[in-house]
């Protein structure tokens, strides 16, 4: 036998290597030493943390979840690449690390060199953006473990903070100003729940519908809307004002995510209304008649990132990124609600 009639094809692999080699070596300073083609990739931290005093590495692991069902139905590839490294990028921001570089992981029944080449050069792309370096990965082929045509995606990032630097800070305090930074959309969150909205409710044109909520946008295009990196706002929020915390709106929404970057004992309310909320979630909490405590417990519901500063900074905070708004305050109640102004 053959490793091909095994459903392996190797061939297949190099090829998809060829493809994706100009996109990954875009995204390399001179810090990479080794990267596509050596078994592990090698960075230069020395050169990399140069005039650090007190260099600490934050890293993360996340992956784009059943977006990529998503992106296999409608055969569009370019954007979930993107939308990995932003999560991740977002992810290690909450302690207030920049990216250094990133490591992919792809896994699939069937390998399309012209698949896997688009998917690389979306990651590359989302480095590039942030002078990440991609210095290597894995395109797995497993066809006894992946249905056909599917595919999964995840990704490590490594960054760097000075220890005086990293976040949450300590002073975080009850009547701390909590400032919004809107998401795209959906983000990387809350597909398993989406995709099943769609197939009960839109089962005829499914993802190509195009629900009037939407604006002229189809579902599969809101829903592929990339998930949105903050290191450029929150680097200019940094710059004028104190940013005490950082929370990036995730899996679990609003009330798993932000205790997690409070101190003990402490809660925050978030004022209805304060906040525009994205018409693709518009749409799913309408048509899936989901609950308020579902769906901010499931969505981020168009809160993409929280950032925690003094209230007398909210001004000066705004006026550096307009689209900052306030939506509430940190507590001394140990609960996250939702308000009403």
């Amino acid at each position: 036998m053959k490793y091909s009639a095994a459903g392996v094809d190797i061939a297949a692999a190099t090829r998809a290597k060829e493809l994706m080699t100009t996109a990954v070596r875009s995204t390399h300073g001179p810090a990479v030493l080794a990267g596509m083609g050596a078994f592990g990739g090698c960075f230069d931290a020395a050169l990399a943390l140069a005039g650090m005093q007190a260099p600490v590495l934050v890293s993360s692991t996340d992956g784009v979840g059943t977006k990529t069902l998503v992106a296999a139905a409608l055969e569009r590839y370019d954007t979930v690449g993107q939308d990995l490294v932003n999560h991740a990028v977002n992810d290690i921001l909450v302690q207030g690390a920049r990216p250094l570089f990133f490591l992919d992981y792809i896994a699939v029944a069937k390998l399309d060199p012209i698949q896997i080449a688009a998917i690389v050069s979306g990651v590359a792309a989302g480095c590039r953006a942030v002078s990440c370096a991609l210095i290597g990965g894995e395109t797995a082929e497993m066809p006894d473990i992946y249905a056909p045509g599917a595919f999964d995606l995840a990704g490590t990032i490594v960054g760097v903070v000075e220890r005086a630097d990293l976040l949450p800070r300590p002073d975080v305090t009850a009547g701390d100003a909590i400032l919004a930074l809107p998401s795209t959309g959906l983000h990387t969150n809350g597909y398993s729940l989406a995709r099943r909205i769609v197939a009960q409710h839109f089962a005829t044109e499914g993802y190509h519908a195009r629900p009037s909520l939407l604006g002229g946008q189809t579902i599969g295009e809101a829903l592929l809307a990339i998930h949105r990196c903050y290191l450029a706002e929150v680097n200019a929020l940094r710059a004028v004002v104190p940013v005490k915390a950082l929370c990036h709106i995730t899996g679990g929404g609003i009330y798993d995510n932000l205790p997690r970057v409070l101190p003990k004992g402490m809660g925050a309310e978030l004022v209805r209304g304060s906040w525009t909320i994205p018409p693709i979630c518009q749409l799913l909490v309408e048509v899936g008649g989901l609950a308020e405590s579902e769906a901010y417990h499931t969505l981020n519901m168009g809160l993409g990132m929280l950032v925690i500063v003094p209230t007398e900074s909210v001004a000066t905070a705004q006026k550096a990124v307009a689209e900052a708004q306030l939506v509430g305050r940190v507590t001394a109640t140990p609960t996250v609600r939702l308000v009403d102004g």
